[in-house]
């Protein structure tokens, strides 16, 4: 049986969800955070080591003004309703993206529940916020050239980016129907399974999830190679 240590989940579809039941985006937003803490509490479950969930990227600023106001204010949101839970069961909140261009409440909300859950060991629960996969590229390069480095391999590039020490992807979920990775992991997500789906954030649940895990240890997984030569 294929273990799978780390998830990744593009939770796409609140703003149709919501749009839907004739309520405006941000209702849907509202909806999808709170899916957050089942789905984190089912992958804890099941012995998933790391499950990162792409919270905000970089492109999403192109989003109207007011709807980028309240995802902002979600993390706060979030973490008074649930941090207390989340870390009394052990889950260790990480993020990746650059919150130097976020507001400033909002990044001290993060640091806080990062600060507050560090030495925890059971999940890491990673927030890709502010994060798109060619700007985390881009920002490893600069360091690389600012500390005068003049060779390079996978394994030093690695350790700058901003997944460096977890596990590698081993399963991409993405909900709402769309079949693209949406400047997500792109280094990351090199051998991981992909698995798209129609159903929309808000609507995915512990039983879906662990559908595609199903359907993850079902997979042959090669890795460049060949099996049973």
């Amino acid at each position: 049986m294929e273990s799978i240590n780390h998830i990744a989940i593009i939770m796409d579809g609140n703003g149709r969800w919501a749009t839907k039941k004739n309520k405006e985006r941000t209702f849907g937003h509202y909806y999808g955070s709170e899916n957050v803490r089942e789905i984190a509490l089912a992958a804890l479950k099941v012995g998933v080591k790391t499950l990162t969930l792409y919270a905000f990227s970089t492109e999403n600023w192109k989003r109207p003004q007011k709807e980028i106001e309240y995802l902002m204010k979600l993390p706060e949101v979030f973490f008074k309703r649930f941090l207390k839970e989340l870390n009394e069961k052990g889950i260790r909140i990480m993020t990746i993206g650059d919150l130097s261009l976020i507001p400033k409440a909002t990044k001290e909300v993060m640091q806080r529940a990062v600060e507050e859950t560090k030495h925890n060991d059971k999940l890491i629960l990673n927030f890709a916020l502010n994060y798109g996969s060619r700007d985390e590229i881009v920002r490893a390069v600069n360091q690389i050239i600012k500390d005068d480095i003049q060779e390079v391999n996978e394994a030093l590039f690695e350790a700058y980016l901003d997944t460096y020490g977890l596990e590698p992807v081993d399963l991409l979920i993405r909900t709402g129907g769309d079949k693209r990775l949406s400047n997500y992991l792109l280094w990351q997500l090199a051998y991981a399974e992909l698995v798209f789906l129609d159903v929309e954030w808000p609507d995915f649940n512990e039983s879906i999830f662990l559908e595609c895990i199903e359907e993850f240890k079902k997979r042959e997984r090669r890795f460049g190679g060949v099996n049973n030569v």
